[in-house]
């Protein structure tokens, strides 16, 4: 417990939206998760960073582990998710990272996922299980397909 001390705030994962399309008609791919951590529900790439790498490195390597995907692009997005964990009674932080996908690129998953779709963002929206998902979302939709995102958040 913290008691008197307040929370912990802590930042040991990342998230990144792969995309793919333009304008009206740019998809997101969600995940269906296949194992004890949130199973059954539908979610955009995510994972832990691992020691010696940095966010941005992070959640490359997830996308590639998790999809077999390239992004043509990779952009930070200046945009992470705060959300309590309970399990260790802390404030997680979750920087959000932005993959632009080719549209005939392959999907391939890994073990940690059932099925996959490529969804409208209104869709996307729909299945995504948390508010702080969505608030990404909505960002994520503003800043990188409702306008050109500033070519400073560009990693790769």
């Amino acid at each position: 417990m913290n008691a008197g001390r307040g929370l912990p705030v802590r930042s040991t994962m990342v998230s990144v939206l792969a995309l793919r399309g333009a304008g009206a008609g740019t998809r997101m791919l969600l995940a269906r998760r296949a194992d004890a951590y949130l199973d059954g529900a539908w979610s955009y790439i995510a994972g832990h960073v691992e020691v010696g790498e940095t966010g941005w490195q992070a959640a490359l390597r997830e996308l590639r582990e998790e999809t077999a995907l390239q992004p043509q692009s990779f952009w930070a997005t200046s945009y992470c998710e705060s959300f309590y964990l309970a399990q260790s009674d802390s404030i997680e932080l979750v920087p959000a990272f932005v993959a632009r996908i080719a549209d005939d690129a392959q999907v391939r998953l890994n073990g940690e996922h059932s099925a996959f779709r490529w969804v409208a963002l209104e869709e996307a929206a729909a299945l995504l299980p948390f508010g702080s998902q969505r608030d990404l979302l909505a960002h994520v939709r503003r800043e990188f397909v409702e306008r050109e995102p500033s070519p400073f958040l560009r990693l790769a």
